[in-house]
């Protein structure tokens, strides 16, 4: 093996390793069951003979968003999982508040984890290399499928949580390790935040509603997430190459 090859092949080490080692965490941990309570959502109101009419309707988004970057940007595998899962997410999360409850909810979390992994895809194919990224697509799809298999098994929500939440550490690592080779960078911060907002959102569900009764935390929620993924598709409509010291390029030429 030449010297070249070897750190060729150091992100792709660092990065499994770090797989590997939050995944033998999980071990560590004590199971995490599905909370019954949590289909208890705030805004239940039926509207139009649509039952959580609100929590429905603002799926619309993501089909939207999905739809629109399957159309640009379909011919690349990891965009295509990409904007395929977040399309997919408007009618597996319509579906699942129209009548919530554990069976509906697979349909809602299973294309969001197949966006999830696809989102982590990219950054090691425009951090690292388009290389190391193809490798890792289809693992992390599979992966992705079988936590919540495995969920629906057990009833152990811990692998599902790592698929969600090892892309939020992941990639701030990646961003810093590894120059960009595309501008835009911006649009994975906004991304970052409009998530984050989705998340307080879906936690103050409630106290959101009660202010008004308006909309809820959890419609809110849609809406932010949706905008992080809008924020994605206007960073591949938008991006251009970055011109960078080619010892840094670890790519698959």
């Amino acid at each position: 093996m030449t010297l070249s090859s070897a750190k060729g092949k150091q992100p792709l080490i660092m990065l499994l390793g770090l797989m590997v080692a939050s995944l033998a965490i999980l071990l560590l941990l004590p199971p995490i069951p599905q909370d019954p309570s949590y289909h208890q959502f705030a805004d239940q109101r039926t509207l139009l003979g649509i039952p959580n009419f609100w929590n429905v309707v603002s799926n619309l988004p993501f089909v939207v968003v999905g739809a629109m970057g399957l159309w640009q940007f379909g011919r690349d595998r990891a965009r295509f999982v990409l904007f395929l899962g977040i399309f997919l997410t408007g009618f597996g999360s319509a579906y699942y508040h129209w009548n919530p409850n554990n069976d509906t909810l697979f349909w809602d979390r299973l294309p969001m984890a197949l966006a999830f992994m696809a989102i982590l895809t990219v950054a090691v194919e425009e951090h690292v290399s388009a290389k190391t990224g193809a490798i890792l697509l289809w693992p992390l799809v599979a992966l992705a499928v079988f936590s919540l298999l495995l969920w629906r098994w057990t009833d152990d929500l811990r692998l599902y949580a790592w698929v969600q939440f090892f892309p939020c550490i992941a990639l701030p690592l990646l961003f810093i390790a590894f120059p960009a080779r595309y501008s835009g960078t911006s649009y994975w911060l906004i991304a970052a935040a409009f998530y984050a907002f989705a998340k307080l959102f879906e936690y103050y569900d409630h106290a959101i509603y009660s202010v008004g009764y308006i909309l809820s935390g959890h419609t809110l929620k849609h809406f932010a997430a949706a905008t992080a993924g809008f924020s994605i598709l206007r960073y591949f409509q938008t991006r251009r190459p970055v011109s960078r010291s080619s010892s840094l390029v670890c790519d698959s030429h």
